[in-house]
């Protein structure tokens, strides 16, 4: 089932997602319907809160929504080390019309749990350690529009409310 994504300013999206126990029956029903919603969203990353859920908890493909080659759900993800610097223009999916360049580290390692409980440690540089920097950003509250000058999202804040009307 598609979920709604929120859009910014909600209040969600600027909270700290609380950290995620066990895997219930329930979580795996929601992993389920993030996954059909980043896909459906034409998303390559989507976090928890983004559907209104303030838990830590997101899901990346790499490939997109035309390949679904790489997807990859992680629970409780921590960046445990990162290096480098690269700068590329990123999107989201609860900031609509909003793009922006963001710094951000090159190379990262990422450590999570699976679904299934069992840890897992990424590796990576490149694409997918800018979509993992960004929605791991989503956990701890901060959005694209955080991202911008404070011009820019003065600007972006006026259309966004004028959408929610």
């Amino acid at each position: 089932m598609k979920l709604d994504i929120c859009t910014w300013p909600d209040e969600v999206l600027a909270a700290k997602a609380e950290p995620l126990g066990e895997v219930t029956p329930e979580l795996k029903e929601l992993i389920e319907n993030m996954i059909e919603t980043m896909y459906e969203s034409d998303g390559v990353g989507l976090a928890a809160p983004q559907i209104g859920e303030s838990i830590r908890l997101i899901c990346v493909d790499q490939t997109g929504p035309k390949v679904r080659g790489d997807l990859r759900v992680l629970i409780n993800p921590e960046i445990v080390e990162c290096d480098g610097e690269v700068e590329s223009e990123e999107g989201c999916l609860s900031c609509p019309e909003l793009s922006t360049k963001v710094k951000r580290s090159e190379h990262v390692v990422c450590k999570a749990l699976d679904p299934d409980g069992k840890e897992v440690v990424i590796d990576t540089a490149g694409f997918l350690a800018i979509i993992l920097q960004h929605e791991i950003d989503h956990l701890e509250g901060v959005t694209l529009a955080d991202r911008v000058g404070r011009l820019k999202k003065a600007m972006y804040k006026k259309k966004a409310l004028k959408w929610k009307r």
